[in-house]
């Protein structure tokens, strides 16, 4: 071993080196080669033409989000990985019904006021928009300085910008929420609907509870994995 490493040049290192990096990879995976562009329209074309998210939600834009986040579907074994998109995926559906609403439909101020820290700005709504309908003043704020927009005085921008919505909702699934670690510790898909909507939980409103267990089971089959079990809360 000694003498065969002495006679490797600069170049073959650098060759053995490209080759195990790839095989890292391959190992790790990629949330594009599962959830593909098919994947996304299959869930887009739930929604009528008439829809805001039919032009607004795009694949590029999620992809981009998606690989701004280290570990976001790419955590664990291949069936972490897959289960994980599912559940991001089967929450979002429900949000949205099937990507057609950007913003929410019964609008409200949404503005925590006994929060010091995250001062409404008068004459802004901070209710759901985006994804995974982020919503409240200091959800807003704390996405904004996260990636870098003024949540609290621009709210709006995350129902504007494709881009920034995509990066809103997986922010809140990886750094403002335990949907991630719930996933990839093997807690269950209803750690996430009580991360995202608890209040559904617990029959507060089993239709929606049970709405997100049928997208979850229906994603995960598409992917060719098990969901798993405590799937409903």
């Amino acid at each position: 071993m000694r003498n065969y490493l002495r006679v490797m040049t600069p170049s073959v290192i650098i060759l053995l080196l490209v080759l195990a990096f790839d095989v890292v990879s391959i190992c790790r995976g990629d949330v594009g080669d599962f959830a593909t562009q098919d994947f996304f329209n299959g869930i887009l074309s739930g929604a009528s033409d008439s829809c805001a998210g039919k032009t607004f939600y795009t694949y590029n834009n999620f992809m981009d989000a998606a690989t701004a986040f280290s570990g976001f579907g790419t955590t664990g074994a291949d069936v972490d990985h897959k289960r994980e998109i599912a559940a991001f995926f089967a929450n979002i559906a429900r949000e949205t019904s099937r990507l057609c609403y950007v913003e929410q439909i019964e609008k409200s101020d949404y503005c925590d006021s006994t929060n010091k820290k995250y001062q409404c700005v008068a004459g802004k709504q901070y209710y759901g928009r985006g994804p995974l309908q982020l919503t409240w003043n200091y959800n807003y704020d704390a996405a904004g300085d996260y990636l870098g927009f003024d949540g609290l005085n621009h709210p709006e921008i995350v129902a504007q910008n494709g881009s920034i919505s995509w990066k809103a909702a997986v922010w809140f699934w990886m750094k403002h929420s335990n949907c991630h670690s719930a996933i990839t510790s093997g807690q269950g898909f209803r750690a996430t609907i009580k991360a995202i909507s608890g209040d559904e939980c617990n029959g507060g409103d089993s239709d929606s509870v049970d709405e997100r267990v049928n997208y979850y089971t229906n994603y995960c089959n598409e992917f060719g994995v098990d969901p798993g079990s405590n799937l409903s809360c």
